[in-house]
């Protein structure tokens, strides 16, 4: 559930971004006796960059859809703010970004299957066009384990 960004055209630091997000991976730290998870958490969403007046920090709104680790669609929206640390690589300006997000979340098997609200870290590390998008999420059930779970997040402009 996190942000960074690919796009077709420059970005300005004040504007705000929109992104496309593309879930696709969650590593389960742990497991559990005859349970096999789903690590492949195909999924799309979208993140709105909004703009700051300080471009070390970026608030955001999200929102996604995705198969989860027992391959039930689960959904969440919400948002958050990050830090961000730009750097270059090369001849290339990258930037890594942490912070956090709260949202609201539907997932089958978990808190019956009724919204719930949530907190979680969030990092990003790209470039103003791609990045990649991660989170911890901490083992909150008795039959869950621990999970980083990984995002593409492309930008596709400023609005």
């Amino acid at each position: 559930m996190f942000m960074m960004g690919f796009g077709c055209f420059g970005i300005s630091a004040n504007a705000g971004e929109f992104s496309a997000l593309l879930n696709g991976k969650a590593i389960h730290l742990d497991t559990q006796p005859g349970v096999h998870y789903n690590e492949s958490n195909w999924g799309v969403g979208f993140q709105y960059d909004m703009p700051a007046g300080d471009e070390k920090w970026v608030p955001f709104l999200t929102a996604s859809e995705f198969k989860d680790s027992n391959k039930n669609t689960s959904y969440y929206f919400g948002g958050g703010f990050l830090h961000r640390t730009s750097f270059e690589w090369g001849n290339t300006p990258m930037h890594f970004d942490a912070g956090g997000i709260v949202f609201l979340m539907k997932r089958k098997g978990f808190k019956d299957g009724d919204l719930f609200p949530g907190v979680l870290p969030a990092v990003s590390l790209g470039t103003s066009r791609v990045a990649l998008n991660m989170t911890f999420i901490p083992k909150v059930d008795p039959k869950m384990v621990p999970i980083l779970f990984f995002q593409l997040k492309i930008t596709l402009g400023n609005f």
